[in-house]
Formats: structure tokens, sequence, C-alpha cells
């Protein structure tokens, strides 16, 4: 009798952690699977280690300074220089580089030297931009041949376990799939948002199973990624199960209470982006606190902050909003995805620059307003339109299911009108959530537990 492989789920960072923890799908795995599960987390401690806490019973983790220890021997460490030192001009980030410029992704917010490094043009690398360059590359890129940690390597020869990627485009996960070629390993790769098909990177079209959360992912997988649309299974996203499950009234009052905001009064949330992507959106809070403060509108309305998870500047860009009476900012976190569906299904507006949590509000029905412009900026600074114009973004875009400003006056009446006439963009909202998110039927995470356990047998 043939004994069933292990099979690693390699949780590549915070976001999909948080995709594959709270939505239920290592939960998933782990019962399906047994005592063939094994986790392994492979971005920093100590993030990393609130994550490991939730592993299943019985299920082993493996730590990044398991499988890609700092300390090795010379040899090994002059072949990791040399790996990296070719990464850096042929590798990861040129080749994503390219791809953006081969097809016009973010071509309007490429920039040299852009903080966003999937944005930095200055990481074409020094090889002429060509076509049979490009494949030159991307045979490097993820070839077998490749170096890639001993550490690794000995526990992947010695388990030949199945691979299931959280997250096919970080770095992180290009050492799998490399080994994955060497030794014939079967790999299964998620596609961690619904953006990443069309400008983070690019996908290696020989993985046994890629899942996907809507129709268009898998069409630009066939399209920009030459995958083969047999191997793509469409689960819809699974963070929309968390938006299924009803939260009560009283759960909402006691997260507004647990920030000192009155519950009887309306909720508008404003969700900030990333520095990368918004640099003056500080002064647009700023010029909203005032104006909530100065127009008598914070006796009828309460304002809540969401920082990005990714947001280190947090304190200073959304420092008009300390300590005011009626206004409250939370932490910038990866890990509370419950208090996130509890307000998102009760908030009573949400103010936000595109980016995923415009969609989340829209799925859970919410009247939303979509800043659209830079409050400061000198003139000919676009960075707040730019960031609706990506191809993944343009169902959304041209949806009209959200309140459009371009001036700080739209916003101004986009979040009154959200707050006198909240249902109506709720026929646009539900066409939009079918079209980009899918199901909301709480069965997403159970969908892409089954595309990988019908995979890996």
């Amino acid at each position: 009798m043939t004994t069933a492989r292990p099979v690693w789920v390699v949780v590549a960072d915070p976001l999909t952690a948080r995709t594959f923890f709270d939505c239920g799908i290592v939960e998933g795995l782990a019962e399906h699977l047994g005592g063939r599960l094994r986790v392994a987390l492979t971005f920093g401690r100590p993030e990393a280690d609130a994550w490991s806490k939730r592993v299943p019973d019985g299920v082993h983790t493996f730590h990044v300074d398991d499988l890609f220890p700092d300390a090795v021997p010379p040899p090994e460490r002059v072949a990791r220089r040399a790996d990296r030192w070719l990464d850096e001009r042929i590798g990861y980030f040129p080749l994503a580089i390219r791809l953006n410029l081969r097809h016009g992704f973010h071509g309007e917010r490429m920039l040299p030297g852009h903080r966003n490094q999937l944005l930095d043009s200055d990481r074409v690398g020094p090889l002429p931009v060509r076509p049979r360059v490009e494949q030159a590359m991307r045979r490097w890129h993820f070839s077998p041949r490749r170096h890639v940690a001993s550490a690794l390597r000995r526990r992947l020869e010695a388990e030949r376990p199945d691979v299931v990627l959280s997250n096919l485009q970080m770095q992180s996960a290009t050492p799998f799939i490399v080994l994955g070629r060497r030794l014939g390993l079967r790999t299964v790769g998620y596609v961690a948002s619904w953006d990443h098909t069309v400008g983070k990177g690019v996908i290696w079209n020989g993985l046994a199973r890629y899942v996907v959360q809507n129709e268009r992912m898998r069409d630009d997988l066939v399209r920009y990624h030459d995958v083969d649309a047999d191997r793509v299974v469409v689960t819809g996203w699974p963070q929309a199960d968390v938006f299924h499950a009803r939260r009560p009234r009283r759960a909402f009052e006691d997260v507004l209470r647990r920030y000192g905001l009155d519950p009887g009064l309306p909720l508008v949330m404003v969700m900030g982006n990333t520095p990368t992507n918004m640099p003056y959106e500080g002064r647009f809070f700023e010029r909203l606190v005032d104006w909530w403060e100065k127009t008598g509108a914070a006796q009828r309305f309460s304002l809540l902050f969401r920082p990005h998870p990714r947001d280190g500047e947090w304190r200073e860009r959304f420092a008009s909003a300390l300590d005011r009476r009626g206004a409250a900012v939370q932490m910038p976190s990866h890990t509370d995805i419950d208090v996130l569906a509890t307000l998102l299904q009760h908030a009573d507006a949400v103010v936000s620059n595109a980016g995923t949590v415009l969609l989340d509000a829209l799925a859970n029905d919410r009247p939303s307003v979509c800043v659209l412009y830079d409050e400061g900026a000198p003139a000919g600074e676009t960075w707040a339109a730019k960031s609706v114009i990506g191809e993944h973004y343009r169902d959304v875009a041209i949806s009209g299911a959200f309140h459009e400003a371009r001036s700080f006056e739209e916003v101004v009446a986009g979040i009154e009108r959200c707050l006198e006439a909240p249902a109506e963009l709720a026929a646009e909202r539900r066409a939009v959530t079918a079209k980009v998110v899918g199901p909301v039927d709480g069965r997403n995470a159970e969908r892409v537990v089954d595309a990988v356990v019908d995979e890996v047998g």
C-alpha cells in the first residue's frame, strides 16, 4: 500500500495568514488531511508567532529560521550571496517591472525610486527590455538548478510533500517552486488577491493547480501568464465567508464603546491606504477632522479611522484624529478581521481611497465614498486617482456602486448622501460584489479546501 505524501501549506505573509487561518482554510485542511498536514510560516517573527498559535493541535509548524537559517557554512553563504546578486538584476523585481511594462499594468503609477518596489521602474534591471531576454530571465528565475537554502532542500528531499502556496508570487515562495520542479513535487498555488494577476509579479505556469477568486483572475492567468485554463479553479473570495456570518447589533455597539464612541450616533468609517500609495492622505484626515469639529458634524456622527495594516507611519498620519472626543483610531492589524466584519455590517458609511477595503465595504452593502483627489498635494500629483485605474479595478471603477469624490466638497456631499439615502446604490453594490467577489454564501473557504484536497488526494 502506498503511503500518502505529507502536505505542506506554505503561509507566505500576514495577508494570506489572515485568509488561511481566519477564513478556516487551515482548519478545513487539517480535518481532511489529518496527520499529513504541515504548516510553514515563511515570514518573520514575532508576526508569525501570533499565527503559529492558531495551527491545529498535532500539526507540525516550521518557521522561517527552520527553513532559511542565517548561519550556514561558507560555501553556501557564497552561493546565497551570488543568487541574491543575480536575483536583484534578473529575478523577482526586474521580471515584475517588465511584466508591468509589457502589458501596461500600473503604467501611470510607476516611477523611478517608487517606495512600492513593484512600482519602482529603477528595478527593471540592466538587461535590454526585450521578449527573448525576459524569457531567459524567467527560465533562470524558476530554474530547478537555482540555489536554494540547504535546510529547506533537505527537509523537502526527506518528506517529498505536496506543496500548497498561500501566495505563489512572494519571493519566499520561489524556492518552493524551484524545489518542486527539481524534486517533482506536486504544487498547488493560491493567488492571494484579486489584483495579483495583473501587476504583482510573474506567475510560474507549471503548477498542478491554481486557485483564484473570480473568473477575471482565471482569464488573467491564461492571458498574461500562459497558464492552462483547465488547471485553474474559481472558488470565490474566502474573506466573504467572514462577512457572511452575521454579527448582532450589540456586538457592534460593544466595539464602539471600546473605542469611546457613542453607539447612539451614526458611524462613518475612514479607511486608510498605505503611505506608499497615498503620501498626502494625512492632510486629508486632518482637514476632515477639522471640518467635522467646526461644522457641528461631530454632534451628528462619529468618526472611526482604520489605518492600512502595513502603515508604519500611522501615528503621524492619523495624529489629527487621536484624542478627539467622538473620534477614534484603530491600531493597524492583520488579525482583527472579526472586528472589521462587525463594523462593516453596521457602520453607516465608509470613506476610502480604493483598495481592497472599498471592496470589503461594498460586499457588506455599506454606502461608500471613494476619495479620488490628493489633499494639499503639489499641482500635477494624482496619487488617489491612479489607485482606481489598474486593470483589476476596472469592474469596480465602472460599477457606479459608490460616490466618487474629486474634491473635499464632494467628500462631504458623499458622506451626507450616504447618511441620508443608504439604500440608494444597493443594487449596484450587489452587482459588483457578485462579479468581483463571487458568492457570499459562507462556503468559499470550503471550496478552496476542496480544490486543494481534490489535487493532493
